[in-house]
């Protein structure tokens, strides 16, 4: 059980040293980055108040709804380098934070969901559980997989040296591509809506 909760800890030194390491510790710092600086221009264009939580239901956004953990990372990361908990179980927690999140959103402060575009976007794909939903679910799929990768570069020292992701990553790019095709299909339906056409009258 040990062994499913825990990782072997990793020496901060190593993240500049080793090949897969760097590549982990450059994409928590480029994902920071960018998260920081959209909270600045929230909370200057909304206020601080409701810049943070527009910031935080984008970030739930990208955690929700795109097959990568880029979003989840940065919890993911500094806790396995705090507590050794693997990514993949912190990831779990992320997942339910950004669902409890939304329940909150959703229901108590939906004006939010319309402060911006990618926002109504994701009040889109929550109003319509079918066939939307499968987003979130493809991506679920997609992000516990790509976690599992994220967690094998801090563990290997070489990329040759990544078995999991050797031999799962033509999967992976199989979801993403699945991804792809019923995002598409989303952000049809939600133009066709935006400009008030209706077929069913044709």
């Amino acid at each position: 059980m040990q062994k499913l909760r825990c990782a072997k800890k990793v020496p901060v030194e190593h993240f500049v040293k080793h090949e897969t390491k760097q590549h982990v510790l450059l994409k928590f710092l480029a994902v920071l980055v960018i998260l920081l600086a959209y909270f600045v221009f929230a909370a200057m264009k909304y206020g601080i108040q409701s810049g943070f939580m527009v910031t935080l239901l984008t970030w739930s956004f990208f955690v929700l709804c795109t097959p990568i953990a880029d979003a989840g990372f940065l919890i993911d990361f500094p806790l396995r380098l705090i507590t050794k908990l693997r990514m993949f179980i912190s990831e779990l927690i992320v997942w339910l934070f950004a669902i409890g999140l939304n329940l909150y959103a959703y229901f108590v402060s939906p004006q939010f969901y319309n402060e911006t575009a990618l926002l109504s976007l994701f009040k889109h794909i929550l109003d319509q559980p079918f066939p939307f939903w499968g987003i979130i679910l493809i991506s679920m799929i997609g992000t516990f997989v790509s976690i599992r990768f994220g967690d094998e570069l801090i563990d290997k020292v070489k990329h040759k040296d990544r078995e999991f992701f050797h031999k799962h990553k033509y999967n992976y790019r199989l979801l993403i591509m699945a991804f792809i095709f019923i995002i598409s299909l989303l952000l049809y339906d939600y133009l066709i809506k935006g400009l008030g056409v209706d077929f069913s009258t044709a």
